[in-house]
């Protein structure tokens, strides 16, 4: 059989992802921050787009009052045969109130220096504001007051440049002392004098130590509490018998000193850590309404609004403007329209699934966490005529504002487990967690339900779970066992006895 070349034409279809496409599917799964710095970006990029708000509250040139000048100015400028413009160069009052003038000295006036005339008030107060020291500020003016020798502070300098965010150091001792060509006695001699700033702990170089250096503050390093030290693992696993006996004291003793543990530090680095606390704005608004219904809107605050300034487009493209202009400026034009557009498609895809969801939710709003049904992004993209994959960007970084609080749209999402008897109605797998933290909240020292215990009480409300589904479920919420528990529980009987 000869092997041939031949020619065929074949007509099939295929969809193109376009740049303008797959920005539209960023837009549904940015967060507020998110979408506020892309705006932004598009706005320093585009002559042509501006927030809404800024354009809504800006007062027209033509309309400005002009300020009142004195009468000498007014004066000098009759004798220097000049114009007020040319006296007050930067006075704002007289423009000839076209939008290319206005845009023009928006392009001029350079990003980050104030304007003589109009006021900036984009300015961050927080950069200008005084921020309180950190961590190694804090220490090296300690350095500064209480190491005297040159050598040790030059020890202790490079000790504060290896402390970490907690306030541990982390660093080979003996590196430094080969590094700084110094015997390691007296860098144990000056990390000995530096662990005595405050606050007490910093410079240790694991949590016994640091733990250790505030109990030693406080004049509470005895042995006992040493031995408690240095046997945390035993604390952590809640292993009270054993650590009565490594430290020689009863039960009660063993219940004060975990009290005065849990008042320690055991990161006293972070205290001087000043990151700005980034608020969460909601996106969407679930209220009661007059007749009983749940009301949906969207958060006007979270949702950023751009206008066209289609003067300035007209007024620069009647201009004589080469090949490469027009271009850029149609350009701009059709970028500007698909953002204001994808900016609307956007809170209508973002209302539509919030409004299913509440719908799908409404125990929730009404009776809380127990009435959770299950839900899924399929089931919402069904009722809705969506691709789950839309539902699934919606719902990412978004919050929902509700009479029980404020959630993030994907808690609403959550699996199915089944009924014992089995019927229609399946379990949340939120509702059954919030179930296991309530019986192991409501249980009794004497009683302590364990993994095997909860899940017959379960059963008994009508739960199809396995024991290691709960165990699951219960170390995820960071509970510890029933062992662990019941230890807890008895230490703080013998306490209050």
């Amino acid at each position: 059989m000869a092997l041939t070349a031949r020619l065929h034409l074949r007509q099939a279809q295929t969809m193109a992802m376009t740049p303008q496409l797959l920005q539209s599917i960023r837009l549904l799964q940015f967060s507020h921050m998110e979408l506020e710095r892309f705006i932004d970006d598009q706005i320093e990029r585009n002559p042509l787009l501006e927030r809404a708000d800024e354009a809504g509250t800006a007062q027209p040139a033509a309309e400005m009052p002009e300020p009142a000048l004195p009468v000498d100015a007014a004066g000098m400028a009759d004798r220097l045969d000049t114009s007020l413009e040319n006296v007050f160069p930067d006075d704002p009052g007289r423009t000839d109130g076209s939008a290319s003038a206005r845009k023009g000295a928006h392009r001029e006036r350079q990003p980050g220096l104030p304007s003589m005339g109009v006021p900036d008030t984009d300015w961050p107060v927080e950069e200008f504001a005084d921020r309180p020291p950190g961590l190694r500020e804090h220490v090296r003016d300690q350095i500064a007051m209480t190491v005297r020798g040159q050598a040790d502070r030059a020890i202790a300098i490079d000790l504060a440049d290896h402390l970490d965010a907690r306030g541990y150091i982390e660093a080979d001792l003996d590196a430094i002392a080969t590094r700084l060509a110094v015997p390691r006695e007296a860098i144990d001699r000056v990390l000995g004098m530096v662990q005595t700033f405050d606050p007490a702990g910093l410079f240790a170089r694991d949590l016994p130590e640091c733990l250790a250096l505030q109990c030693a503050r406080r004049d509470r390093l005895d042995p006992a509490m040493r031995a408690l030290l240095e046997n945390l693992e035993l604390l952590a696993r809640r292993d009270f018998k054993a650590l009565s006996r490594l430290c020689g004291v009863d039960q009660a003793d063993l219940v004060d000193m975990l009290a005065e543990i849990r008042t320690l530090d055991p990161r006293p680095g972070l205290a001087f850590e000043h990151s700005p606390v980034q608020a969460v704005v909601h996106d969407v608004e679930v209220r009661k309404g007059a007749d009983g219904a749940w009301q949906i809107e969207l958060n006007r605050d979270a949702l950023p609004r751009v206008l066209v300034d289609r003067d300035y487009y007209a007024t620069v493209t009647a201009g004589a403007l080469d090949g490469a202009e027009k271009s850029f400026m149609t350009q701009c034009l059709q970028d500007a329209h698909w953002l204001e557009r994808s900016l609307d498609q956007r809170a209508t895809t973002v209302l539509k699934v919030a409004t299913e969801i509440v719908r799908q939710q409404d125990g929730f709003l009404t009776e809380g966490v127990s009435a959770l049904k299950p839900l899924t992004m399929k089931m919402v993209a069904d009722e809705i005529a969506m691709h789950e994959s839309t539902v699934s960007r919606v719902v990412a970084n978004k919050f929902m504002m509700t009479p029980r609080g404020l959630y993030e749209l994907r808690f609403f999402f959550s699996g199915a487990i089944s009924a014992t008897d089995g019927g229609d109605r399946d379990h949340a797998t939120e509702s059954v967690r919030q179930r296991i933290r309530d019986l192991i909240e409501a249980e009794r020292p004497e009683k302590v339900l364990s993994d095997d215990a909860l899940v017959v009480q379960l059963r008994a409300d009508g739960i199809d779970i396995a024991r290691r589904t709960v165990a699951k479920y219960r170390e995820s919420m960071n509970i510890a066992s029933s062992v662990q528990r019941r230890r807890e529980k008895r230490a703080l009987v013998l306490a209050g006895t």
